[in-house]
């Protein structure tokens, strides 16, 4: 069981800007120290939902605040951002870490970060596997030419080679999934897929069994297949009661997710649905190990079971308070993983 920490630098209610980057910095130092194996960084924009812009330049000050972490994004956003760009970003990561940076790439929304960056509806509509089939090839081919509708260019050489390490060649490339079609889209390419925390292990599981024929249908090796490291996003909140800790999260979480999600601009000005604030916690509460540290680990225990995954990132900052959090996140180390062994 791998257990890591999923920092998205939430701005609660009453806080300022600086204050969730802080807490995303001393939660990934607490959870070395805790004896955790990833922090997972979220990147988002224009919203308080979370703050951080840029999760490859975040990812960067942690690799170098740490020395055994794992660190990865959760997610970079692949349609406003340009493969060739991220790629030499994810090869520089990789190899300055030592092979400790994970990168996790995702499609996003319908937002207006479309505008804002240029790329466009389509980029988001129909363009996230022409962005990902380059981003690949520039991990993993010592020179690359665009031949896509979005991206066309002449062959240039790969500077730096993300596969020059003998171990890992090359950085994990994670994807976020919500959808059939980027769970076939991931398994084709046999990338892990990142599965979110409003899911539930039934629908985990549905999606990694889809995972797994459409890999393997795609002509994977069967030990290829068997061996993707699937990764459960989800809330952790450790207490001597499971009240007491559901309570910690009903104070704070609510208010972060009504200001956050409805902060969210469609790129075409349509309307836009949202969960209930106070519901939506009340479901993570209840799919994810929130509670004293036995029943906490039964719970990841029952969704390895259920779905075959053993990685989880899970979000520790559902109080919004720094103390309460670092605490957390000892919390899940000391008292958590002992109960995994």
């Amino acid at each position: 069981m791998r257990l890591g920490t999923f920092v998205l630098a939430a701005q609660f209610p009453g806080q300022g800007q600086a204050e969730p980057l802080h807490r995303a910095i001393s939660t990934a130092e607490a959870a070395e120290a805790a004896g955790l194996d990833a922090v997972w960084l979220a990147e988002h924009h224009f919203v308080p939902y979370g703050v951080c812009p840029s999760a490859v330049t975040l990812a960067a000050l942690l690799l170098g605040r740490t020395r055994r972490l794992s660190v990865g994004t959760a997610v970079s956003v692949l349609p406003t951002a340009h493969p060739v760009a991220l790629g030499e970003q994810a090869a520089l990561l990789h190899l300055a870490s030592g092979g400790r940076f994970t990168l996790g790439v995702g499609r996003g929304g319908p937002w207006i970060d479309l505008e804002v960056f240029g790329a466009g509806r389509a980029a988001y509509d129909s363009g996230f596997p022409e962005s990902l089939d380059l981003l690949l090839r520039w991990l993993r081919e010592p020179a690359v030419a665009g031949n896509g509708p979005r991206y066309a260019f002449r062959e240039v050489a790969v500077v730096p080679r993300a596969d020059e390490l003998e171990e890992p060649r090359g950085p994990e490339v994670v994807v976020a999934c919500t959808s059939p079609g980027t769970v076939r889209l991931a398994a084709q390419r046999c990338l892990p897929m990142l599965l979110g925390m409003h899911c539930g292990d039934d629908d985990k599981a549905a999606m990694v069994a889809l995972w797994r024929r459409s890999a393997l249908e795609a002509g994977h090796p069967p030990e290829a297949v068997a061996a993707a490291g699937h990764v459960s996003a989800g809330v952790a909140q450790i207490a001597d009661t499971r009240a007491d800790a559901a309570e910690a999260l009903r104070k704070a979480m609510p208010g972060w997710l009504q200001r956050g999600l409805s902060a969210h601009r469609t790129v075409d000005g349509g309307p836009r649905t949202m969960r209930d604030p106070l519901g939506y916690t009340d479901l993570l509460c209840a799919l994810h190990p929130v509670g004293p540290p036995r029943l906490c680990a039964d719970r990841l225990a029952a969704t390895a079971a259920r779905t075959g995954i053993t990685r989880f990132a899970l979000l520790v900052e559902g109080s919004g308070d720094l103390d309460t959090t670092l605490q957390n996140v000892a919390r899940l180390g000391a008292d958590v993983l002992p109960e995994l062994a």
